[in-house]
């Protein structure tokens, strides 16, 4: 049985989750150094995924994408301790600040550059909630999508099977090779990291990472499987006026910090009378009733 590459478009995020009293700064920008950098959640259902389509179809692979500055090669290190085969970091300054538009115009170029069957991402980041990515991606390389999938169920035939997630209900539909697909949180949770996976890349690094490592790590890690693959700018042919600040059409106008108030409270026994007093108020503003 044919296997099938696959690549999974990951992203490194702050946190946000367990925001504290130092997430902001004054000015109201993210205080990144006070949260955890993280895999970002619907990306780890994506990759589980696409795991679960390797333990299906012998001699399939998974390759991690992910754009970023150098530490976001931790995230391609963790896909590989759950199962992923190989990673990539698409990095450089020329990047910085670059909305959705100019970070699907960079993924892409940088796809093009690799063999693929079917690419695979979550939903949205939980830095940004825009959902605009993915579907960005699909619409510059000229590819059929698919959103908010739940489960990739088979392939077969040159097409690939999906459950869909959606607000009333679900649904099942088809799609070729290749295509894009983004994940929703409500797929499967991703596998643990594999203790076996875990000793095997531990050392795995990029480029530059590599340039701060010493002559005894070069000499005892220098192992193909060991080394993540960096893209610049000019490693994917990108056109700079695209890219970063630059290429951004979307400007954040403001930030605001929203705290959460409660409303007045009423405390209400369980007799008649409080009881009465519900229902009246229920009756009046439409809740129940006409």
């Amino acid at each position: 049985m044919k296997g099938y590459k696959i690549i999974i478009l990951a992203k490194q995020v702050p946190d946000t989750r367990n925001v504290g009293k130092d997430a902001m700064k004054e000015d109201g920008t993210v205080n990144r150094a006070a949260l955890p950098a993280i895999f970002n959640p619907e990306d780890l259902n994506a990759l589980e995924q696409a795991l679960r389509i390797k333990d299906k179809y012998p001699g399939t692979t998974v390759s991690v994408l992910t754009m970023g500055p150098g530490r976001a090669a931790d995230i391609i290190r963790e896909g590989l301790y759950r199962g992923a085969d190989n990673g990539y970091l698409l990095t450089d300054r020329a990047f910085a600040g670059s909305d959705t538009l100019a970070t699907s115009y960079a993924i892409s170029c940088a796809i093009k550059k690799l063999d693929y069957d079917i690419i695979i991402a979550g939903r949205q980041a939980i830095d940004g909630d825009t959902a605009q990515v993915g579907p960005q991606v699909a619409e510059k390389l000229g590819l059929p999508q698919v959103t908010y999938a739940e489960d990739i169920e088979k392939i077969e035939k040159g097409k690939v099977y999906i459950k869909r997630r959606l607000e009333r209900g679900v649904e099942t539909v088809k799609a070729p090779v290749p295509c894009v697909i983004t994940v929703n949180a409500s797929a499967p949770d991703c596998r643990s990291r594999n203790a076996k996976y875990l000793m095997k890349y531990k050392h795995a690094k990029t480029i530059s990472e590599l340039q701060n490592a010493d002559e005894d790590y070069m000499k005892s890690h220098d192992k193909p499987y060991l080394r993540i693959t960096e893209f610049n700018v000019n490693d994917v042919n990108a056109d700079t006026k695209w890219l970063g600040l630059a290429g951004s059409p979307t400007k954040v106008k403001s930030i605001e910090n929203v705290v959460f108030a409660a409303k007045e409270a009423k405390k209400l026994e369980s007799d008649q009378k409080d009881i009465d007093w519900l229902m009246s108020e229920l009756m009046a503003n439409h809740t129940l009733g006409a």
